[in-house]
């Protein structure tokens, strides 16, 4: 007997096949009119963007969460 999970497992990886399929040409990368993409970034602001900007807002939230048990222990 199949077991559910590996059925379940199996029939999300052929949804999700089967939408990256049905997708594919949604990706092609078409010019129309009035397309007009600006310079690419750099990989210092790329870095800054995607890998600084929210390792900084976790450490930010994380400090915001720990602060009330760190000033109850001072006491």
């Amino acid at each position: 007997m199949v077991n559910r999970n590996a059925l379940r497992a199996g029939a999300v990886s052929a949804v999700v096949t089967l939408m990256s399929l049905i997708s594919a040409p949604a990706f092609a990368n078409i010019r129309d009119d009035g397309d007009d993409p600006g310079p690419g970034i750099g990989i210092g602001e790329t870095l800054a963007v995607f890998v600084g900007i929210p390792v900084l807002a976790f450490v930010i939230i994380a400090g915001l969460v720990m602060l009330p048990d760190i000033i109850k222990k001072k006491h």
